[in-house]
């Protein structure tokens, strides 16, 4: 019968796995039970998240091919801007 590895584990393979292949990756804590690796592969990035309970959950992102010019800057802006931002006092974190 296979043991069943803990999540630290599974987590720790995955990013020999990730070093040997030379995938770069960034890791972040964006959940209580998880620790999430974004992988960088040409044309797409994927957001691996190591949860506490051992599962695995993983989004790909695939660009479609197409290069947009600065014009659609806006848009970035426009998607967050009914997003509630923090209120800052802090000058330098204005500028």
């Amino acid at each position: 019968m296979k043991q069943k590895r803990n999540p630290f584990d599974k987590l720790l393979a995955f990013l020999e796995r990730l070093d040997a292949a030379k995938i770069p990756y960034s890791m972040e804590h964006s959940r209580d039970d998880a620790v999430m690796l974004i992988a960088f592969a040409p044309g797409e990035y994927w957001e691996i998240e190591f949860l506490a309970d051992g599962e695995i959950e993983i989004e790909r992102y695939r660009s479609n091919g197409h290069i947009d010019d600065e014009s659609v800057l806006d848009e970035l802006f426009a998607l967050c801007a009914d997003e509630e931002k923090p209120e800052t006092h802090d000058a330098a974190a204005r500028n």
